[in-house]
């Protein structure tokens, strides 16, 4: 299915304002070069980090904005027959457990780095993966143990931050 022409326009991040401000002031000063987009992207990168406070202010006010925008627009629209419209997330909420290989990947990361400092954030995701995977009962065992003891917890503060109520919603009665 395609995209609904009607749905509102995404949010602007304040760095995302900073790219476009950059992109025109390229262009007004090489109107007729064509732009290496990683090249270009690292230099912004690298210029973004240099702005002070003050500087970053101006495109942090403009993505405010601009979230306003966003969520005014988003009230009124209705999304078309056949696709759902995102549930609201209340940032209130208490935070999903980790599940046991989660837990295993913050005990086994650490080392897994300064075994390999050079191996990408992938490649130590598939490393971890591949270890749990060859892991047996015991090892993972206390882990799950771990695991259902925060789900446990989460499943407490998720009743009553929602109420008795089985409905999912904030503040409902």
């Amino acid at each position: 299915m395609g995209k609904d022409p009607r749905k509102p326009r995404g949010k602007m991040s304040s760095y995302a304002y900073f790219v476009q401000t950059c992109r025109e002031e390229h262009k007004k000063k090489h109107p007729e070069a064509s732009v290496n987009f990683s090249e270009f992207s690292k230099k912004c990168s690298e210029r973004w980090k240099t702005l002070s406070a003050t500087e970053k202010g101006k495109f942090e006010d403009m993505a405010k904005q601009d979230k306003l925008r966003y969520e005014r627009e988003m009230k009124n629209y209705i999304p078309p027959k056949g696709e759902k419209q995102r549930r609201f997330k209340d940032p209130n909420a208490p935070k999903r457990p980790p599940s046991a290989f989660f837990i295993f990947c913050g005990d086994y990361r650490p080392k897994i780095k300064g075994e390999n400092p050079g191996l990408s954030i992938g490649d130590i995701s598939k490393k971890l993966g591949e270890m749990w995977n060859s892991s047996s009962a015991e090892v993972k065992q206390p882990y799950e143990k771990k695991a259902a003891k925060l789900k446990e917890k989460y499943d407490k503060v998720k009743f009553l931050f929602l109420g008795s109520c089985s409905c999912h919603k904030p503040n409902c009665t």
